[in-house]
């Protein structure tokens, strides 16, 4: 038990934030997991009601989404932003990079993008745990990552849901798949497929060079 604290204790230091973890079981990830989220929600909220002091009509109106979407979110921008830089570079400096890019697209996760009012609780919150996912994936346990990461859109979205008291379309699943649905699952399903492969090919040319 003290070697798991002593290495999180570690772990939990900046410097160590772009490393591999030192441990990866699961309990190891699980706590790796509260202790990023924790503090990415904890910055953005105390941000959100900061800001609202100056602006009175933030936070803002994030854009709608549906379950689909919402499902499949995880898997295709862990996929394309974390797992598939990672194993075509194998250079954690090149996925801190586009996990930046990544981060920095949640800004514009609202209906009005006037610059004083973008998404920058979401924007701070995923600022944060883009570490989580990149040292989760160089330890090599992407899908847990990609499990976290989609558990979190969606105990949100029905928390959102459930708060917003919502009727319409958004938050009641018809069992009908649109056209942006489909789009979302072959879209991520071809991601999750394409890093794969590229992990694969990856491997097997580590074995030539061995």
């Amino acid at each position: 038990m003290s070697s798991i604290w002593n290495d999180i204790k570690k772990d939990i230091k900046p410097k160590s934030w772009i490393s591999k973890y030192r441990q990866t079981s699961i309990k190891y990830l699980l706590i790796m997991l509260c202790f990023y989220y924790g503090m990415g929600a904890l910055i953005s909220v105390s941000w959100t009601n900061i800001i609202g002091i100056f602006l009175p009509f933030y936070p803002q109106q994030e854009i709608p989404r549906s379950l689909i979407p919402v499902m499949t979110a995880g898997l295709f921008e862990e996929s394309l932003f974390f797992g598939i830089p990672f194993y075509l570079f194998y250079n954690n400096i090149i996925v801190l990079s586009t996990g930046i890019i990544w981060s920095t697209l949640h800004l514009f996760n609202t209906n009005n993008l006037d610059i004083m009012y973008l998404s920058y609780g979401n924007w701070i919150f995923t600022l944060v745990t883009l570490f989580f996912s990149l040292r989760t994936w160089i330890s090599g346990k992407g899908w847990f990552s990609i499990i976290s990461h989609t558990l979190w859109n969606l105990a949100f979205f029905f928390l959102g849901c459930q708060i917003n008291h919502e009727t319409n379309s958004i938050c009641n699943y018809t069992g009908t798949l649109q056209d942006s649905d489909i789009s979302s699952i072959v879209s991520a399903i071809i991601l999750l497929l394409l890093t794969i492969l590229i992990m694969q090919i990856r491997k097997k040319n580590l074995l030539k060079i061995k």
